[in-house]
């Protein structure tokens, strides 16, 4: 039995405490927020027409069995805890107008391939379905190879991926050097598609136009397994992952900074609480690669291989009157997507700064959940791709006063240009910028996924021996099904 100590209790830290205690570990985790749940955050706001509850992090969830998998190897069953709906539409796109031959549509896509082909087929023509389903094809095989090979077992270098290459048939399917922007062009005619394959980068803070094609197993991932929303919200994964590691006798201290890592001899020996000094055999670590390696225990050399163009999230929580018609994530196409990316990372090489964006793609979030608004109301989560909070070029100072509201208002118009107008429908709009994730999540910059985005993350093992990584900023990636597998990895590794 070893003691660990797990430095944040976002989702990966969370399940690496349960699954390490189910292994016999003595575990203690430290999150210097007052509750857990990391990204995975949440806002309530009371009002005279009575109370909004909102997700400020993921708005649905995919892959339910990787979840499952956790409470069952933690001894429980996940719908014990969680009572999961599935979604359909998992996502409705909404495109604009390009022309007199190419109106403004809709496209709602879904967990049965045939179905979504059909619907891509009448929205946008058979040949775009046979396009599509060319592609899915192709997505298939990635997702595949990368679920056997890659997801799931620790990759500790680039070098690590390319003995696959060895042994997989679908090396072609995987394109490496090819981009995800490229991968569309190749085999989807129609650019609203083509668009739809794009935003899926952005799943890992990434410009389509630089991600790795590899990324087409996201979509595969979200539509071939379907989409899910917990009752009373995803936060309820926080609450039901917080009531499975304390059930283990795991030790969750909220309130509590963890200040540095000791390592002497090239081994994990405390973590520092201020003052404090906390003897550890084994240290897991659920806070940004970035934080780590730059303020917990200094590594150079670890530091530098950190990539920083990862995109942050400008948010507007609302409460409003009526009834919208709105499924449950709705996503609001720009007319020109690269304008949007090059003023999300601008151009610091060329002397071209980062900037909010003019014609940003909009992303609506609306649970038909009464658990979550008042009766004959709306809680809308707001999301729009946006520069990481910083005074260099590939930043933008977020706390300029003035810029939050004036920007929620441009956000508004540009809803409202879209067709769906609730400027006059508001109980209350609360602002949430890159710089406040930054300071509520750690997060360096606000980036959304983690400061090292793109498909290569920094490995689960750290520099020193018992020191490992979980999370969004680490192996194999973003997203709530990731950073639960990153626990996996991380928890296999360290054994009993």
């Amino acid at each position: 039995m070893a003691r660990v100590v797990v430095i944040g209790a976002g989702v990966g830290g969370l399940a690496a405490a349960a699954r390490l205690a189910a292994l016999g570990h003595e575990v203690t985790v430290y999150e210097r927020a007052d509750e857990v749940g990391g990204k995975l955050g949440r806002y309530r706001r009371e009002t005279p027409v009575g109370t909004f509850h909102f997700d400020t992090g993921p708005s649905l969830l995919t892959l339910p069995q990787v979840f499952a998998d956790l409470f069952e190897a933690t001894g429980a069953k996940l719908d014990e805890y969680v009572d999961l709906t599935p979604l359909d539409p998992i996502v409705r796109h909404h495109f604009p107008a390009s022309g007199p031959d190419t109106p403004a549509t809709v496209l709602d896509s879904c967990a049965d391939p045939d179905v979504f082909a059909a619907r891509i087929g009448a929205v946008f023509g058979a040949p775009a379905a046979r396009d599509w389903q060319r592609l899915w094809r192709r997505a298939g095989r990635v997702w595949a190879a990368s679920w056997r090979d890659v997801l799931r077992s620790a990759v500790d270098s680039p070098l690590a991926l390319t003995r696959l290459a060895w042994r997989l048939p679908e090396l072609a399917a995987i394109a490496p050097g090819r981009t995800l922007r490229g991968l569309g062009r190749r085999h989807l005619r129609d650019p609203r598609l083509r668009m739809l394959l794009d935003r899926y980068a952005t799943y890992t803070g990434a410009d389509p136009r630089r991600a790795a094609a590899a990324l087409v197993a996201i979509p595969y991932a979200e539509m071939h397994f379907g989409a899910w929303y917990p009752r009373g919200g995803l936060g309820t994964l926080a609450d039901a992952l917080l009531s499975r590691c304390l059930d283990l006798g795991v030790v969750v201290a909220t309130g509590t900074t963890v200040t540095g890592i000791d390592a002497a001899g090239g081994r994990v020996q405390a973590v520092r609480l201020g003052g404090t000094r906390v003897p550890a055999d084994v240290v897991v670590a659920n806070v940004d690669a970035l934080t780590l390696y730059r303020d917990l225990l200094p590594t150079p050399d670890r530091l530098a291989r950190l990539a920083d163009r990862s995109l942050a999230g400008f948010v507007l929580l609302l409460g409003v009157r009526g009834e919208s018609g709105l499924a449950h994530h709705n996503v609001f196409f720009p007319t020109d997507y690269d304008a949007e990316f090059d003023a999300v990372f601008g151009d610091p090489g060329r002397g071209v700064p980062a900037r909010p964006v003019p014609d940003p793609t909009v992303f609506v979030s609306v649970p038909a959940d009464p658990l979550v608004r008042p009766a004959g109301h709306e809680a809308w989560f707001v999301l729009v791709n946006a520069p990481r909070h910083g005074r260099t070029l590939g930043g933008v100072d977020w706390r300029r006063p003035g810029l939050a509201d004036a920007y929620a208002d441009h956000v508004l118009d540009v809803l409202a240009a879209r067709g769906v107008d609730v400027r006059d429908r508001l109980v209350f709009r609360e602002v949430r910028t890159p710089a406040d994730l930054a300071t509520t999540a750690g997060a360096p910059g606000g980036a959304i996924h983690g400061s090292a985005g793109g498909l290569l993350r920094p490995p689960n093992r750290g520099p020193v021996h018992g020191l490992f990584l979980v999370g969004g900023s680490t192996h194999p990636g973003g997203g709530l099904p990731m950073v639960t597998l990153s626990a996996q990895i991380v928890a296999e590794r360290i054994g009993r």
